[in-house]
């Protein structure tokens, strides 16, 4: 008999955080997260995405051992401004067993139902910087930090107990050998002519900081037109700012400005740690933060985390500015793979961005939504 309860005090949600590292304990392609980032991801009083969202955390027991997890978030300016009656869920895992699934799966639609929810869709964060999609292909890859990972049966799981695809993301991966740097040294000084713009390479971190506002904004005007994007908060911009500034190298941050330095265009590449998290087990103390500081110094692979360019200058070669100084980086620094994030499938603009470099799928994931009635 599966039962199931509401994580509500610290070490429940510290037993939600750490079921994973006994589903997929001796896997060779899961990135274990920070514990300590994790818990926080949690608290209230310090990740303000919920004071734009609700969470419930469960926990699924059979025979008094935990064999399942999931999260039910409602994004309120989903709700409030969009006008999508949609109820979230992620952070969802569980054992090889149906009836594990169909507790937690059950649980969401009933609380969307008791909300006055239409619809559930997942596995979703609480905004699209946070972690999306079941993986559906390339479980013998290495996965990244900013993605989940899972088992080949959650799949099966979700399409028996009726939940439908909602959208497809892809993640694609591509050898700097690809690019053919001739292409983006001749069209980074067209187009840097053309439109007069420049590349800005900062040096340290002070510097980095006064573009972070100007990107987020810009990050807005670049994806607002899908329909997947829901806005992100004054306050999670400072969050997310602090929380990912110590595993940022500002040489691996790309800016293009205008004439009058306004920011056009912008990328985010995040030294690949996922073998640092392996090793590091969850834990920065004692040695976590000895190999995470190893990565960030010396890695041969890269992760294309953002990417954003202003609707004026999208499909007129602004990415070659970007992708030339990446060419000289990369090569600087020894790194010979780019892996890009999940992207949606049918995100056409996206997929010109990155045509020039030869990108190969190797991963595959999607959402899945269920009809509340």
């Amino acid at each position: 008999m599966i039962t199931l309860k509401e994580a509500t005090s610290k070490t429940e949600i510290k037993q939600f955080v750490k079921f994973p590292f006994t589903l997929y304990k001796g896997s060779p392609y899961w990135v274990p997260p920070l514990i300590g980032d994790e818990m926080d991801t949690f608290d209230k009083e310090k990740n303000p995405a919920f004071k734009t969202a609700r969470m419930w955390l469960f926990l699924a027991y059979k025979s008094n051992k935990i064999v399942g997890r999931v999260a039910a978030i409602i994004n309120t300016l989903e709700v409030e401004q969009q006008k999508i009656k949609k109820m979230r869920f992620g952070w969802c895992d569980f054992i090889d067993d149906f009836e594990v699934s169909k507790v937690l799966i059950d649980k969401v639609t009933e609380l969307a139902k008791t909300e006055k929810m239409d619809h559930v869709e997942g596995p979703i964060g609480f905004s699209n910087l946070d972690k999306v999609g079941v993986l559906t292909e390339g479980f013998d890859s290495l996965g990244t930090m900013v993605t989940w990972y899972n088992h080949s049966y959650y799949q099966s799981h979700y399409e028996q107990l009726g939940l439908k695809v909602e959208k497809v993301y892809v993640e694609n991966s591509m050898p700097t050998a690809n690019a053919d740097p001739s292409f983006f040294v001749r069209i980074n000084e067209m187009v840097k002519k053309r439109y007069s713009l420049r590349e800005v390479n900062v040096q340290n971190k002070k510097e980095l900081l006064q573009y972070v506002d100007p990107m987020f904004d810009l990050l807005d005007l670049t994806y607002s037109g899908l329909a997947s994007y829901a806005p992100i908060s004054s306050e999670q911009r400072e969050y997310i700012k602090n929380r990912f500034m110590s595993f940022v190298d500002p040489e691996f941050i790309k800016f293009v400005v205008d004439k009058n330095d306004r920011l056009v265009a912008f990328a985010v590449v995040l030294p690949s740690f996922a073998e640092a998290l392996q090793k590091a087990k969850g834990n920065f103390f004692p040695f976590g933060w000895y190999h995470l500081l190893k990565a960030r110094k010396n890695c041969d692979r890269a992760i294309f985390y953002l990417i954003g360019v202003h609707p004026d200058y999208q499909n007129k070669g602004v990415t070659a500015i970007i992708f030339n100084q990446y060419y000289k980086t990369f090569n600087k620094r020894g790194v010979t793979t780019g892996v890009r994030t999940p992207e949606l499938s049918d995100n056409i603009a996206a997929r010109q961005i990155w045509k020039h470099v030869q990108p190969t799928v190797h991963k595959r994931r999607c959402t899945y939504r269920m009809e509340v009635s």
